[in-house]
């Protein structure tokens, strides 16, 4: 396996600097990554990034395809594991971290969701169809908190709260501990639909605290977040308009779990 940050170059002259380098996502998949990002002095395209995700090793399985262990697939369709996603585990842990259920995995494009009120994970369907997002896969692992929900009227879409937990794929129903760090404040159609802003446990990007952290820490992060969720569904569909900080994503959580304890009662 390569190590990260094997090979980077540097174009000075064109003002792009690549880096390429490989990370390890599962026990099966080695996926290579690789970023654009323009320098200071080509500003037109700072908002331009490209990841490549490439499976490297000969493992015939395909990503997206893994289930977290206890979990069992019904059919191609549905997963369900001992406990309900949606009310059986806690939101929050007592260190002040979260618990992400993992809908869709970094790098995949398999549009899964867990189902209310049953709590199963199931690949929405539309048009008849399995859905599948016509874009690069997800730069990040796409989920849920469980016990949340978000109403309209307070910033949401009705739906348990949507969280991007930044860091390597982990298996479809994985229960992740993450951190929070910030909160995208996005229009989907028009319409509110904010998504939380997470850093894995026991991945690098664990070290940061806040948006200016990571930022500083990690530059280019939160701009391929924006950039993808601005773009995913086609031109003029949603709008990232501002990424929110620590503080104003741990008020949507706590508002979306008070509303689900609200509605449970």
């Amino acid at each position: 396996m390569v190590n990260q940050n094997d090979f980077v170059f540097d174009n000075s002259s064109h003002g792009v600097t690549i880096n390429h380098y490989i990370t390890k996502v599962t026990d099966n998949y080695d996926y290579e990554i690789v970023l654009l990002q323009a320098s200071q002095n080509m500003r037109q395209l700072t908002n331009i990034f490209a990841i490549a995700l490439v499976a490297v090793t000969g493992s015939t399985m395909q990503p997206g395809k893994a289930i977290a262990p206890g979990l069992r697939a019904v059919d191609e369709y549905t997963i369900i594991g001992p406990k309900n996603f949606l009310s059986d585990y806690s939101p929050k842990n007592s260190d002040g971290t979260i618990n992400v259920v993992v809908e869709i995995p970094t790098g995949t494009i398999a549009k899964w969701e867990v189902t209310k009120p049953e709590g199963k994970l199931e690949w929405e369907f539309k048009e008849g169809k399995p859905r599948i997002i016509k874009y690069l896969g997800y730069p990040g692992n796409y989920g849920m908190i469980p016990r949340s929900i978000l109403p309209k009227e307070l910033g949401g879409d009705g739906d348990p709260l949507d969280v991007i937990v930044l860091g390597p794929a982990v298996p479809r129903g994985s229960i992740v501990k993450a951190k929070l760090i910030g909160v995208l404040k996005l229009l989907d159609g028009g319409e509110q639909d904010d998504k939380l802003l997470a850093v894995m446990a026991d991945t690098p990007l664990y070290e940061v605290d806040s948006i200016a952290a990571i930022d500083k820490k990690f530059p280019g992060v939160t701009t391929i977040v924006s950039t993808w969720f601005t773009n995913y569904k086609g031109a003029g569909e949603t709008e990232v308009k501002e990424i929110g900080d620590r503080e104003e994503a741990q008020q949507v959580l706590d508002t979306a779990v008070e509303a689900f304890n609200v509605n449970d009662n």
